[in-house]
């Protein structure tokens, strides 16, 4: 009976130690329970059976466990439920918008740097080059980034 305990641990620790692993990453429950049903299991068999059977219960245990860990992630199970397609698209924030440098608008908050601007009849993301724009002040645009638009007080409509 007591042979049949330090096993069933023993496998219990390793079914869990292969959840840890693989399927719930970093410290968990799983990792927890293996490394004490394990240790559970080792410990009963020092207890039982005395040091030379215990010591040999713990190498045993190890090889086991790694031999399982490896077989486990050779045999690519994995892969079947990992994700394997890639994102090679991107996104063009102002597409359609149809705005360009040398277009004029207005704050609608203030640009500190960043704020909503409007131009052409489209709120965007407006961001100012070096100042602080007020809502409701006139701006031109400088350049168009990659998220916002860089925009200028626009000095001949003030």
């Amino acid at each position: 009976m007591d042979l049949v305990l330090i096993i069933g641990l023993i496998i219990l620790g390793i079914f869990f130690m292969i959840i840890e692993v693989y399927l719930i990453p970093g410290i968990s429950i799983a990792g927890i329970g293996g490394v004490a049903c394990m240790a559970g299991g080792i410990i009963i068999a020092y207890k039982k059976f005395g040091t030379g059977s215990g010591t040999l219960t713990l190498a045993i245990s190890v090889l086991v466990l790694g031999i399982v860990l490896y077989w486990f992630y050779k045999s690519k199970t994995l892969d079947k439920m990992a994700l394997k397609s890639e994102i090679n698209s991107k996104t063009e924030p102002f597409q359609g918008l149809n705005v360009s440098v040398g277009d004029t608008g207005v704050t609608i908050s203030r640009l500190a740097p960043i704020g909503k601007i409007l131009v052409n009849g489209k709120t965007i993301e407006g961001r100012s080059e070096n100042e602080m724009i007020d809502e409701n002040t006139p701006i031109i645009v400088t350049e168009i980034g990659t998220y916002n638009v860089l925009v200028r007080v626009n000095k001949e409509k003030q």
